[in-house]
């Protein structure tokens, strides 16, 4: 297809293509329509050069995206006459000439089949080359005119028709360069040349070269495999506006979407529903799956996405008319097979948490994802079974004033994490007491001195989780402690400013306890297993 690039741009911008236009790339011509060249516009010129030679003339941005979205629907539009069609670049294709010719009766009347597909399909003045191989089918197809739109090269002419024709159709410059100094000219004039030394002077990329300027072309043509079209929609006519109503019509293509994913070897780990309403939103989400969807799991993640789980923003506030399910990563389902031994255990735990998400709702099974943050729990992150774990907040960026230390014998300005991280946080933090061994209560001041060494704390009553009433009101002597480490959080602002000294305390049940102190308030953040 000539001037294919300025076709494609021309169209998305809303422009004929019989217009004078140019497509620029880094701000040289690249491609121009026929009536841009009549003004004397070439490629390879630079814009301002353009425009003086035709001061009419409309110049559009190369887009290689727009270029190969609009060539796919002209291959599909070929593989429906003849199969085996492949993409060599946008406005460019190749086919093996075989069985068309056997089909149609000749060469010559397949490649009109062909040009007719095209006239009806809106892609005016194509051309078809005829050759042994796709370098000459493709100089053929270039040399040859509107009245002659195909062109036939006889078996084994291949040699002869690129004999006169110029080296820079090589698309080598650096080869072209150099073989037109040393007065090779034509393609003829290099075949001519010894295989064994162009080998030997220009390397594997010229002796490649050499083989196509005489004809011997071997590449073999392979036809793109199409994709299988995997998406499944579902339309509702007339609309629906309840969740039941919509989850049991979805089980129907949920079924089918999984038989046609088990057919092709296939298992699907990331799901993306779009919910099409009747004021013609469409609330769309990605839902991810710990081992791959059943039919069942994908009725599920429809229906809480109906039920406005996740964010606000998928709350439905009119009824559904369209379900679209698109599997957004399938994997072969080889890589998702239990090991040698088995996986009994890892599956019992995922058909037990995926029953009580059913049952419960998305957000009623979670996870702990360790984030970023100055406190333990700010790093916590509760992630829904399934759902990606990607905490808010990313774990590799420096945190000042985070928790410092990971032994009594750590300074203060080292910034490490204590290691291990505690593996329970309260969601509200305990009041606490803690003594000395003459049984004050142990202070720090502003240089991080203790008042006491500490011998033991207490717990105060409370009415939050985490605690067990036995816990409250009871001494519990400090065995092994490390700390403190000041901190001060946002200390440009004296209504939210927060220094706290942080301590790790081990008791003789082999408990281990994260403690603040906050002024003279001793509060339990957390604790260790």
């Amino acid at each position: 297809m000539p001037d294919w690039p300025v076709t494609a741009a021309a169209v998305a911008g809303g422009r004929s293509p019989d217009e004078p236009i140019v497509v620029l790339e880094k701000g040289k011509v690249l491609a121009t329509s026929a009536a841009a060249r009549a003004e004397g516009v070439r490629r390879g010129q630079r814009a301002r050069d353009a425009q003086s030679r035709c001061p009419e003339l409309v110049v559009l941005k190369y887009d290689p995206v727009i270029d190969a979205r609009a060539f796919d629907p002209v291959i599909a539009c070929l593989e429906a006459i003849t199969p085996g069609v492949q993409a060599i670049r946008p406005g460019m294709c190749a086919l093996k000439a075989r069985g068309p010719a056997r089909f149609y009766g000749s060469e010559e009347v397949a490649a009109e089949k062909l040009l007719d597909r095209l006239e009806t399909f809106d892609v005016p003045g194509s051309r078809v080359g005829i050759a042994d191989g796709p370098f000459a089918a493709e100089q053929a197809a270039r040399t040859s005119s509107a009245r002659t739109r195909v062109q036939v090269v006889p078996p084994g002419g291949s040699p002869q028709f690129l004999a006169p024709l110029s080296v820079d159709l090589l698309e080598q410059p650096e080869l072209t360069d150099l073989l037109r100094r040393l007065g090779l000219r034509s393609l003829g004039a290099f075949a001519q040349l010894s295989g064994t030394e162009v080998l030997t002077r220009f390397g594997p990329g010229g002796a490649f070269a050499h083989r196509l300027a005489g004809g011997a072309d071997d590449r073999p043509v392979t036809g793109r495999e199409v994709p299988p079209e995997l998406t499944r929609a579902l339309d509702f006519e007339p609309s629906v506006d309840r969740v039941d109503q919509v989850a049991f019509a979805v089980r129907a293509i949920a079924d089918e979407l999984i038989v046609r994913l088990t057919e092709l070897g296939l298992v699907c780990t990331t799901l993306r529903v779009e919910v099409g309403t009747e004021s013609g939103r469409i609330h769309e989400r990605e839902w991810l799956h710990p081992r791959w969807f059943t039919a069942a799991d994908v009725v599920d993640r429809v229906r809480w996405q109906l039920q406005g789980s996740g964010t606000a923003t998928s709350e439905l506030t009119s009824p559904v008319v369209r379900i679209r399910l698109i599997p957004e990563q399938a994997d072969p389902v080889g890589a998702h097979v239990d090991g040698l031994w088995g996986g009994g255990p890892d599956e019992r735990i995922h058909r037990a948490l995926s029953r009580v998400q059913s049952m419960l709702g998305h957000g009623a099974v979670v996870s702990v994802v360790i984030g970023g943050g100055r406190g333990f729990a700010d790093r916590q992150t509760l992630i829904p079974w399934g759902d990606p774990p990607v905490p808010p907040r990313p774990p590799d960026q420096p945190w000042p004033g985070a928790i410092t230390g990971t032994s009594a014998g750590t300074s203060a300005g080292a910034e490490r994490w204590p290691t291990p991280a505690p593996t329970t946080i309260f969601p509200e933090p305990i009041p606490a007491k803690v003594f000395a061994a003459d049984g004050a209560q142990v202070s720090v001041s502003a240089r991080g001195e203790l008042s006491g060494v500490p011998t033991a704390f207490s717990l105060l009553p409370t009415n939050g989780p985490g605690v067990q009433v036995a816990d409250s009101n009871k001494i519990h002597p400090i065995t092994a402690w490390a700390g403190p480490w000041l901190s001060t959080e946002r200390w440009w602002d004296p209504t939210t400013e927060s220094r706290q000294a942080r301590f790790q305390f081990q008791t003789a049940d082999t408990r281990a306890w994260l403690f603040t102190l906050h002024q003279t308030t001793w509060q339990a953040q957390a604790t260790y297993d």
